[in-house]
């Protein structure tokens, strides 16, 4: 099985790692950019992502796995952009923080870094480990 890696970024008084805990399995819904849109339609069933807190924390803390493809948003009237669901899966045991990844050489060209207004990202195998590697 082709696992791919992720990254999805949530503002945490809008929706936190706390939150997806709880809710167990629920939809990544509100995403209105089209990169990021065409990103969640590459998403397969079993891809793991990390959950990233943007704005105040700025960290990695999570990760989460695909549990559901792409479906059509019900929060979105224009019909355009969809969701997919994902569930908690585990905790980083300690975040890795966005200064932490710029100052990685290896992590220079993630989207993290080039295209900070980017809420799904694709990462590659290796920059996942790299931040799994980080987060022990």
């Amino acid at each position: 099985m082709n696992i791919n890696y992720w990254l999805l970024k949530s503002e945490p008084d809008a929706w936190s790692w706390d939150n997806q805990v709880k809710e167990g399995a629920s939809m990544w819904d509100g995403v209105r950019n089209y990169q990021a849109r065409n990103n969640l339609k590459e998403m397969k069933k079993n891809d793991l992502c990390f959950f990233y807190h943007s704005v105040t924390e700025r960290s990695i803390v999570g990760i989460v796995k695909v549990v559901k493809e792409y479906y059509p948003d019900p929060t979105d009237k224009t019909g355009r952009f969809v969701v997919v669901d994902v569930k908690a899966i585990k905790k980083l045991k300690k975040p890795v923080s966005l200064d932490q990844i710029k100052e990685n050489s290896k992590l220079q060209d993630i989207a993290l870094v080039k295209q900070s207004r980017l809420s799904v990202m694709p990462l590659k195998k290796t920059e996942w480990n790299i931040i799994i590697k980080m987060s022990n």
